[in-house]
C-alpha cells in the first residue's frame, strides 16, 4: 500500500485540484473510527460529509450489498426491480405517503424538484423562493437555488427564477410572492449555512403561505433526513408536511443514492420523458437504502440519537460556561453547530492533529455530524479532544 505522500503525489499529477484536501490519505473505517495510510487512528465526527449516518462500513449494509452485487449490479429504469419498489415503499410509509423518484445525489434530487415544480405549476408560474444561507447543490439549477453569492462567482449567469429572502422572515417571504411564484424551497435546518434552526412558527407559516397562494412547499432534507435529527425527517418536529421532499447523503447508508418524494397528486406531473437518472435507484443503492432503514429500526437508533444529542449538548454547554470561545450551540439530534467567537479553521487542524475529524462552515461554525450509532465511550473521547482544542 502506498503511503499518504505517494498518494498525494498521484493526485497532484492526475486528479483535478478542485477540492481543498487535507494532507492525509484515509484507507479504512469502522463505525466512528477511521485510519490513514500510515495506520493512524482518527475519531470521525463528520463521516462522509454527513453521508456516514451509521458510521463507516456498517455491517448490515455491507452484508446486504455484498449479496446484491453478486446477483444484479445495474439495470436501466426501463425495467422493474423489486429493490427499488421496496425502497420507495419504506420511505413513503415513514414520511408523508408520497411517491419517489430516485437519483444519485442531493443536487440531482433538487434538480428533479425544480423540474417538477415547473411541470406541475400553471403556465407562467416558475419562480421559487429560497433562503439566504441555503445550500442546495452544485449543478446549475441547484446552485442557482443556493442563496450564497460566494458559490455563484465566475459561473454566472445563473438559472433564472429564484428569489432570495432572509431565513426566518415570514414577512419577507410574503412580500416576495408574486403572480409568477410557484414554490418555496427550504432546508428545515440549514446545514452548510451554519446549522441554523427555524424560528418558532416559521415552517408552519410557510405552509400557510403556500396553501393561501397555491404554491408548492419543498423541504430539502438532504442533510437532515433519515434519522439525523432523531426523527425520520426534520419536518416531523414541526407538525407541517411538504409537498416535495429531497433526500440524499445518509439515505443509502453511505453509498451514492438520493430520492425526491412528492405527494401523489403532484408526482404524475413528472411524466415519462421529462426527467431521468441512469443509475438512480439501482439495485445496489436500493438494497443499501432498505438495509439502512431496517438497521435504524432494528437497533432503535432514533432513540439512541437522542441520547447522543444529550451527551454532546451537555458536554458542550459545560464547555461554553468554562470558556468564552463558544457563542452558541445549535442543532437537533446528531446535527450540531457550535458558533465560535473566532475563526474555526485552526480548531479543525488542532483536532485533526490530535486524532479527531470535524468540519467548519460559515467561517466560525464547527459542524458535527457524528454517526447516530456512535459508541458513548468513543463520543466522549472525541469530545475531550474537541474541548481541549477549544480551551487552547
Amino acid at each position: 500500500m502506498q503511503n499518504s505522500q505517494e498518494i498525494i503525489s498521484l493526485f497532484n499529477k492526475y486528479v483535478i485540484g478542485n477540492y481543498t484536501r487535507y494532507p492525509v490519505s484515509l484507507v479504512r473505517g469502522v463505525g466512528a473510527e477511521i485510519w490513514d495510510a500510515e495506520g493512524r487512528r482518527y475519531i470521525d465526527f463528520f463521516p462522509g460529509w454527513g453521508c456516514g449516518l451509521l458510521g463507516h462500513c456498517p455491517q448490515p449494509i455491507v452484508e446486504a450489498v455484498q449479496k446484491q452485487v453478486a446477483r444484479l449490479i445495474h439495470v436501466p429504469n426501463t425495467w422493474y426491480t423489486e429493490q427499488q419498489g421496496e425502497w420507495a415503499r419504506l420511505l413513503s410509509e415513514r414520511s408523508f405517503g408520497g411517491q419517489a423518484f430516485f437519483c444519485n445525489s442531493g443536487a440531482e434530487a433538487n434538480e428533479a424538484a425544480i423540474k417538477l415544480v415547473r411541470l406541475h405549476s400553471q403556465k407562467g408560474r416558475y419562480k421559487i423562493i429560497t433562503f439566504q444561507g441555503s445550500f442546495h447543490g452544485r449543478t446549475m439549477g441547484a446552485i442557482s437555488a443556493t442563496a450564497q453569492p460566494k458559490y455563484h462567482a465566475g459561473i454566472e449567469p445563473l438559472l433564472a427564477g429564484f428569489t432570495y429572502v432572509p431565513y426566518g422572515d415570514l414577512n419577507a417571504v410574503q412580500k416576495a410572492i408574486d403572480d409568477e411564484t410557484a414554490a418555496i424551497m427550504i432546508e428545515p435546518i440549514q446545514g452548510e449555512g451554519g446549522v441554523r434552526t427555524p424560528p418558532d412558527g416559521f415552517l408552519q407559516g410557510l405552509r400557510q403561505l403556500c396553501d393561501a397562494n397555491k404554491l408548492l412547499l419543498i423541504f430539502d432534507e438532504v442533510q437532515t433526513g433519515c434519522g439525523r435529527t432523531g426523527k425520520w425527517f426534520a419536518y416531523q418536529y414541526y407538525n407541517v408536511e411538504p409537498d416535495i421532499m429531497t433526500l440524499a447523503k445518509a439515505v443509502a447508508g453511505g453509498l451514492a443514492g438520493a430520492a425526491m418524494l412528492a405527494r401523489r397528486e403532484i408526482a404524475p406531473s413528472l411524466r415519462p420523458g421529462m426527467h431521468a437518472s441512469t443509475y438512480g435507484g439501482n439495485p445496489i443503492a436500493a438494497t443499501a437504502g432498505i438495509a439502512t432503514i431496517k438497521m435504524i429500526e432494528n437497533e432503535n437508533l432514533l432513540e439512541h440519537a437522542t441520547k447522543i444529542e444529550n451527551l454532546f449538548h451537555t458536554t458542550l454547554k459545560e464547555l461554553a460556561n468554562e470558556t468564552d470561545i463558544i457563542r452558541e450551540i445549535r442543532g437537533c439530534g446528531v446535527m450540531i453547530g457550535i458558533e465560535l467567537a473566532a475563526e474555526g479553521a485552526k480548531y479543525v487542524k488542532i483536532c485533526m492533529d490530535n486524532g479527531l475529524l470535524i468540519n467548519c462552515t460559515q467561517n466560525n461554525v464547527i459542524r458535527l455530524l457524528p454517526p447516530i450509532n456512535i459508541d458513548e465511550k468513543i463520543a466522549n473521547e472525541g469530545l475531550e479532544i474537541l474541548s481541549d482544542a477549544l480551551r487552547s
